[in-house]
């Protein structure tokens, strides 16, 4: 393998691994790509670097690696209330901003909304936690997303598209799903955030 080879290889591996949400050791590149020794990796990461491919955060390379270009702060409008019809970041709704550090690039814009009650505890959604969410309007069946459901306010639930209807399930075994034929996907949600 030639050293281009290689750090085409190592910049692949390490977009994989991060668009799974977790940047991987040195160790785990070798071992991924065969590479033997960690400082043939760390050169590759090195240049990988020089060349403008990836940004490192501190001096440490470990778990410390970005795609140039993706990790980027953002202020994330939070949503309070939605009213039928509107925009979701229409601006007389907005409460304040939360800071996100997404991995990743979304396609849509993102918004967050403050989680009240515990129909998603199930899933790690904890009251008092807030959802970033990407704003869209479809989901695939599984998804935790945003909706309205009869042009009332917003919920975060699964969405399972069935015969004739929507299911929005909550992820708490003592609740009921949401059944209805008037749902609007608002946002897949894809991060949580918890203040201790």
């Amino acid at each position: 393998m030639t050293t281009q080879e290689r750090d085409r290889a190592v910049y692949e591996y390490l977009r994989q691994r991060l668009e799974e949400g977790c940047a991987p050791t040195v160790r785990e590149i070798c071992r991924a790509l065969g590479i033997k020794s960690t400082s043939t990796a760390h050169a590759s990461l090195n240049r990988l670097v020089r060349d403008g491919l990836i940004e490192k955060r501190g001096d440490n390379l470990n778990r410390a690696i970005s795609l140039a270009g993706t990790r980027r702060n953002e202020l994330v409008p939070v949503v309070g209330t939605v009213a039928a019809g509107q925009p979701i970041t229409a601006i007389e709704y907005i409460e304040g901003y939360v800071n996100f550090n997404p991995e990743r690039r979304y396609r849509g814009q993102l918004f967050a909304l403050k989680v009240r009650g515990d129909s998603m505890v199930n899933a790690a959604i904890l009251d008092g936690d807030t959802v970033i969410a990407e704003q869209c309007r479809t989901a695939k069946n599984g998804e935790i997303i945003v909706a309205l459901v009869d042009g009332s306010d917003a919920t975060v639930k699964r969405f399972y598209r069935e015969k004739g209807y929507v299911r929005l399930q909550p992820e708490n075994d003592a609740m009921e799903p949401i059944i209805s034929k008037n749902v609007s996907v608002l946002g897949r949600v894809v991060a949580v955030i918890r203040y201790l």
